[in-house]
């Protein structure tokens, strides 16, 4: 305030350098503009409203530091929730690593017991084989020697008649019975 009543005392001094006409007079328009300046001025103070505008400029000041207030407090919240997003991601990296490395070895021990099972496979698949050839041996074995029984049967039973009179065969059927009979009996 005390600025624009030094500024309103210097105001007419160029006034008073045109000499003309008399300052203080009404035919002087720049007295005229000075005295509607004052009285206007004076309006504006009697009406209080250099108190309404510095209210109004006080009140905006206020909403404006609420409004920062309440940015920064959302500033901070949203800092806090970032950071427990970080901390969340954090995690749950550590945790999919866990698990990757968990997979990892549960696949290298799935692995490992596939090569025993098929280990073991193979080597009951190996002693089956061996004990079907030894089995296909005593049946060929087997075989022969039914084979060279029948053989040698047949080679003494021509033999044996060649040899030997219809009477003989008989007696020697006979006898034959007679032991069997002995034996089972």
């Amino acid at each position: 305030m005390k600025k624009l009543f030094t500024l309103l005392a210097l105001a007419p001094a160029p006034a008073f350098a045109a000499g003309d006409k008399p300052f203080f007079s009404l035919a002087n328009t720049d007295f005229v503009v000075l005295i509607a300046f004052l009285l206007f001025i004076g309006v504006l103070v009697y009406f209080k409203v250099p108190g309404l505008v510095m209210g109004m400029l006080d009140k905006r000041a206020e909403t404006i530091k609420s409004e920062l207030d309440e940015a920064k407090a959302l500033r901070e919240e949203a800092q806090t929730i970032l950071a427990s997003y970080e901390r969340k991601h954090q995690e749950v990296t550590e945790q999919s690593e866990r698990i990757i490395e968990n997979a990892k070895k549960e696949a290298q021990a799935a692995a490992e017991q596939a090569k025993e099972d098929l280990k073991l496979s193979i080597a009951r698949r190996l002693t089956a084989a061996e004990e079907q050839i030894a089995s296909a041996e005593a049946a060929a074995v087997k075989q022969v020697r039914d084979r060279a029984v029948t053989v040698a049967i047949a080679a003494a039973a021509d033999v044996v008649a060649a040899k030997t009179s219809a009477a003989d065969q008989n007696a020697l059927v006979d006898d034959a019975i007679a032991e069997v009979k002995a034996k089972l009996h």
